[in-house]
């Protein structure tokens, strides 16, 4: 591409000097236009750095599954979901090929095969890099053309009831593309992403939001991709499944139900929030790869079919436990959350929530058909906080795989507070001689005694309670204390304690509090490592160890400065007294920014030395201060740091989003008309047009004008930052100058981002 460039426009640059194409510049041709672009240019932009993705299998080249994506970086990174690209048993294709939007207002036209570079089945997201073109050609990174991309919102940036805009394919790829217009209706939560897990999404007008759309953009007033359209297919073979045929997959002549139906999910009304994204795109655009060598000892596996037991309601969620027990809920309720044990669920299980008010469904509250996101056991929450509940019945059912699962007890919304008996806020930890309760709270060491502390309102003298502790989900009968209250304060915390014999054994442990037979509070904690003073030593011992190539065995002394580089960097740490299927989380992060976080079930032996893991990269590996944290139940257990180069990330900066977004419209100086395929070039601010001799890195970025003339710079200029501008087209006379630079003060006098200019070319 930019060999083409070069040629097309160095014959201008021979047939003028540079001191000629300053005075044109300088002379008036060139100046800011508040509204020099039209309302469509914003989705013209994002509608070019969307992609149709078909997975098909090698063998015959038959599609297996389909979806959209997003280039959310110039050297072809793409984000979309994972149940499209991922191999798996629904799509079981080997191969991933990218086509272009290359005319707005067209179909799509197939360029590029990706691979899968980062991923998260359960979250149902993956990053994908353009490798080789559509023939199978190998291609370097360098060697692709800058590629139309849409920066991630560094946080999101959307509210309730806000515009929003979806881009994605209708079909299979033979239509061109659909921007809908929305709002953004709710926020659901979900343990697996905090309170904005999912987008609750609508069009202005209703209109359905096709399956193949899932992997598409949801779009700020700003441009920024906030979201991922998300809708998993149901597995085939239940009543809820939705696919298409679409080839002869069996090559017996004939397209009919003998051939392979493509899945497609159904209507989508849910997106990702593009927080859960950041990491995945993090480590994609710094080519980071994370490898365990730790050889897994225990399978951690299902036992049965998935199923979902014990539903009920909690107002609020802490350190994702919830705070007390709901049977109904005054009026002006803001946050609700259903909550439920699970078991036997995979990544690839398919879970759905449907809310209904007053009998009616509620969309707004319900989630379609996703990943589940949670491991293979456990307790799970979803709902929503900060979200006013209109009075009214509520009923919630929760399918898996297509199926009902589980059926909560309706709640009442309405009405005035209660003062009814109430237990709430469990916690848990080691009592001191001096009696006070000490530890993390959820995450205590093996010993002889737990401690549960608790709150309770409203109880009076002689009122019966019930506790009841369980281990790894069997209730330990002998625990099951009932009695009559004693304590008749207001609020006051209230403490029982779990001594069972032979001492508290790694595993999952819960506390139930009943007032006359109705659970009013639950809380869950995890028991692994030894004791050290109130708190579970666990994971210990992390040591950082060199090495100069993929293959190259590590140093032999760990270190925590590598200040001439590293290309691998190994990590290590010890752990004690982790029961096989424990849930822990392991985060990586460079200079504070995430780029690695999976919560799995342990699958190591239960104590042992060396746990290993490889961090590399292609190139050796980016400058920057690396941190490893392990967590159990979002407990920080051990950290630790190490600095490679200069300790610090260099400023990618054509992936930057912040900064001054630059549009326009390039027309004639007689006729006003805009003029299509112009050429506008930016040069870094490091080289003046004097300078220019057409090398690819003297480039800062390049747009070309669309069939009215209007063009958007792709990558965000710095502020204060001199650039050099050439402007070209055959027909006209070419424009430059140099010393182009926008300051924060000159973009609010003009009107705010993006700076927008109306550019005159005069015929030659």
């Amino acid at each position: 591409m930019w060999q083409s460039i070069r040629s097309t426009l160095g014959h201008w640059v021979r047939l003028l000097g540079w001191c000629s194409l300053l005075l044109l510049m300088i002379s008036g041709p060139y100046h800011a236009q508040e509204t020099a672009v039209s309302p469509d240019q914003d989705v013209d932009r994002l509608k070019r750095a969307t992609v149709f993705i078909t997975q098909v299998e090698s063998e015959n080249l038959t599609t297996t599954c389909v979806g959209t994506g997003t280039l959310v970086s110039y050297d072809g990174l793409i984000l979309t979901n994972a149940h499209h690209t991922v191999l798996s048993e629904s799509c079981p294709g080997d191969i991933l090929f990218i086509a272009l939007t290359l005319n707005v207002g067209e179909p799509p036209v197939p360029k590029y095969r990706a691979e899968v570079v980062q991923s998260d089945i359960g979250l149902d997201l993956a990053l994908l890099r353009i490798t080789q073109d559509f023939d199978g050609r190998l291609l370097e990174r360098d060697s692709l053309p800058i590629l139309p991309f849409v920066p991630l919102a560094s946080e999101l940036t959307v509210g309730i009831d806000d515009t929003i805009t979806m881009i994605g394919y209708p079909d299979i790829g033979n239509s061109e593309l659909s921007s809908l217009r929305g709002t953004l209706t709710s926020f659901v939560a979900e343990r697996s992403g905090g309170e904005q897990s999912w987008l609750k999404v609508r069009t202005v007008d209703a209109e359905s939001i096709p399956g193949t759309m899932s992997g598409g953009g949801v779009f700020s007033r700003a441009g920024e991709l906030v979201g991922v359209l998300t809708s998993a297919p149901v597995p085939s073979g239940t009543s809820s499944s939705d696919c298409v045929v679409i080839e002869d997959s069996n090559i017996d002549g004939f397209i009919n139900n003998n051939d392979r139906c493509v899945p497609l999910g159904g209507f989508i009304s849910v997106a990702r929030s593009i927080e859960s994204a950041q990491p995945l795109v993090q480590a994609g655009s710094l080519s980071l790869q994370l490898n365990t060598l730790t050889t897994p000892t225990f399978s951690v596996q299902t036992q049965g079919e998935p199923s979902i037991s014990t539903p009920f309601f909690a107002p609020a969620v802490v350190n994702n436990q919830p705070t007390t027990v709901l049977r109904s809920a005054p009026a002006g309720t803001d946050s609700l959350f259903l909550f439920f044990d699970y078991r036997n669920m995979t990544p690839e299980t398919v879970y759905e929530v449907r809310v209904t008010v007053d009998g009616l469904p509620n969309e707004a509250l319900s989630l379609p058909p996703v990943r589940w996101s949670g491991g293979t056991s456990g307790l799970w929450y979803i709902g929503t906080a900060g979200q006013t509940r209109p009075n009214g019945r509520y009923g919630y059912r929760v399918f898996v795989d297509g199926e009902l699962a589980a059926e909560a007890p309706g709640i009442e919304v309405g009405g005035p507070a209660l003062e009814a008996p109430q237990f709430s806020n469990v916690t848990f930890g080691l009592l001191d001689e001096n009696g006070n309760l000490g530890g993390s709270g959820y995450v205590l060491p093996t010993g002889n005694t737990a401690t549960a502390r608790f709150i309770h309102r409203n109880m009076t003298a002689g009122q019966s309670w019930t506790s009841i502790w369980s281990f790894n989900g069997q209730r330990i009968t002998s625990s099951q204390v009932t009695g009559a209250w004693q304590d008749t304060g207001d609020i006051n915390a209230a403490i029982t304690n779990l001594q069972p014999a032979g001492g508290l054994q790694p595993g999952n442990y819960r506390l139930e509090l009943f007032i006359d037979n109705s659970l009013s509070a639950l809380g869950d904690f995890i028991v692994a490592g030894s004791q050290v003073g109130p708190l579970a030593r666990v994971f210990t011992n992390i040591e950082f160890r060199r090495a100069e190539s993929l293959t190259a065995e590590p140093v032999r002394t760990p270190g925590t400065n590598y200040p001439d580089g590293a290309h691998t960097v190994y990590a290590y740490f010890d752990w004690e007294q982790i029961e096989a299927g424990t849930l822990w989380t392991l985060q990586w992060s460079v200079d504070n920014q995430v780029f690695y976080r999976q919560t799995v079930p342990w699958s190591a032996p239960p104590s042992g030395e060396d746990y290993t893991m490889q961090l590399t990269a292609p190139g050796g590996l980016p400058d920057g201060t690396y941190k490893l944290e392990l967590l159990i139940n979002d407990v920080l257990l051990a950290e630790s740091e190490v600095s490679i180069g200069i300790g610090q990330l260099p400023i990618d900066r054509f992936n930057q989003s912040d900064g001054v977004r630059l549009r326009g419209q390039i027309v004639d100086v007689e006729t006003n008309e805009g003029i299509e395929g112009v050429a506008f070039l930016l040069i870094s601010e490091l080289f003046s047009i004097e300078d220019f001799v057409w090398e690819e890195n003297q480039l800062y970025a390049l747009a070309i004008t669309d069939r009215e003339g209007y063009f958007e710079v792709d990558r965000p200029l710095e502020f204060d930052s001199p650039y050099s501008v050439l402007v070209e087209v055959d027909g006209y006379l070419p424009l430059g100058v140099d010393g182009f630079e926008i300051s924060r003060e000159r973009l609010a006098e003009e009107g705010g981002n993006p700076f927008e200019l109306l550019i005159e070319l005069t015929r030659d």
